[in-house]
């Protein structure tokens, strides 16, 4: 019979300190299935939803292992005993967050390397000795070239998020670095992914030992308690029905998802002079000022946040309680991970989508990638009518000064949030593919 909370686990007393101090008690489904593998020194490929908390599956398994376990002899402070490689800065970051909390009554060092920071100080972060080593593909073999560390006692290896790093183009990075770890027969590894595709499934055999395979919940892909709904919606409507949306259900914090940097800045800078406190994501925010406003995010300072899909992955934010597609994604697959940000760890959100004439045509793809139809929902007259804007000088986060005021038809009196020749349509008759 599977353990259902951490007291049953038999972990040591320091990582039960640290699993308390987070308001851990009963273990989620993945953690069900992949826990009493993982502890047990098996190698793993394992398969969740997002938000199902795999991040401390991992985290937890190391953490045990590390104090459980003596070092191989011959070790220095510059061996680290575990490696925890991610795709992206934000993913580093938040992972780097939850191992500091779950080590913090432990005497385990945890160093946190990626790009887009100070690479001296986080080359000179090597100097004190690194237990748990948690990075970016690109920075991990600048420091590895550099000889700030070496892998060839390595004892413990996750990849997080494998998908992604086909995705981003960092494999033949990752095959650089697990190239470098001692045989797979030397180490335990760990190995999550949002989908075991034959590409991913190919790397865990080349390179992990008899991996078990495990997918923490059957059924349907996105968890179970998010509340879906999807908008038809002409263009010209989006920012209207967003801004009543987001009145009339009291959004504290919530996610806007855009698939171009340009229409982000525009949704930015019109949701400020309607009075929300918001910040944007992109690719060329710098990464202090990336952090800070992730920061503010999560302590509330911000109430939206507005981002590609650079941000769809790897941001574990508890309390979003609302994400919008105000574009569809252009890949099915992100539709999981976009409204993956709410509703984590057993919590329940809301999912809301606008189909337009411009993304409309990937609707098909994403319902047979989740295997259902989103329901719709209709929209009114009245839901258009939002008024003119009430902070006309505001600006978003995120924005530098030329972004603020870049184009004159987005200052203050010139925007239209809504459209005088705006096409009336059947809001509520169905999809459109429906007409076979």
């Amino acid at each position: 019979m599977n353990p259902t909370t951490f007291q049953e686990l038999n972990l040591p007393e320091p990582l039960l300190q640290g699993i308390n101090g987070l308001g851990f008690t009963h273990l989620t489904d993945v953690q069900k299935t992949a826990l009493p593998v993982t502890l047990a020194g098996k190698d793993v490929a394992g398969q969740g939803r997002t938000g199902t908390g795999k991040t401390a599956t991992f985290l937890i398994t190391t953490i045990n292992q590390l104090l459980t376990r003596e070092p191989k002899p011959g070790r220095k402070g510059t061996h680290p005993r575990a490696l925890v490689i991610a795709p992206t800065r934000e993913l580093v970051i938040q992972i780097s967050s939850d191992a500091q909390k779950l080590a913090q009554f432990t005497n385990l060092k945890i160093h946190t390397v990626y790009g887009g920071v100070d690479y001296e100080k986080q080359l000179k972060g090597f100097a004190d000795g690194v237990d748990i080593l948690i990075g970016t593909p690109g920075r991990l073999i600048d420091y590895l070239k550099k000889k700030a560390y070496d892998l060839k006692l390595t004892e413990m290896l996750v990849i997080d998020e494998a998908d992604r790093m086909f995705d981003l183009g960092f494999i033949k990075d990752l095959r650089f670095m697990l190239r470098r770890l001692p045989k797979f027969d030397e180490r335990q590894s760990l190995m999550f992914s949002a989908t075991l595709s034959h590409r991913v499934m190919e790397l865990a055999y080349e390179h992990m030992n008899s991996p078990v395979k495990l997918r923490g919940e059957e059924g349907e892909i996105t968890a179970s308690g998010i509340a879906e709904t999807m908008y038809h919606t002409a263009m010209d409507d989006k920012l209207p029905l967003l801004i009543h949306l987001l009145r009339e259900s009291s959004v504290e914090r919530g996610m806007i998802f855009i698939n171009e940097k340009r229409t982000g800045e525009r949704l930015a800078r019109n949701l400020a002079r309607y009075g929300f406190s918001v910040g944007i994501l992109s690719g060329d925010v710098r990464q202090a000022r990336r952090v800070r406003i992730l920061e503010d995010f999560t302590k509330g300072k911000l109430q939206l946040l507005v981002a590609t899909d650079v941000a769809s992955r790897g941001l574990h934010i508890d309390g979003v309680t609302h994400v919008f597609n105000y574009d569809l994604p252009e890949d099915a697959e992100n539709y999981v991970h976009r409204i993956g940000r709410t509703a984590r760890a057993g919590a329940t959100g809301t999912a809301i989508s606008f189909s337009c004439e411009r993304f409309c045509f990937g609707l098909p793809d994403i319902e047979a990638y989740v295997e259902r139809r989103i329901p719709l929902s209709v929209i009114t007259e009245d839901m258009l009518d939002i008024g003119k804007p009430t902070h006309p000088d505001a600006h978003a986060e995120g924005m530098g000064e030329g972004d603020r005021a870049e184009n004159n038809h987005d200052k203050p009196g010139s925007a239209r949030p809504r459209s005088n020749n705006r096409r009336r349509r059947g809001r509520s008759s169905g999809h459109g593919q429906d007409k076979k």
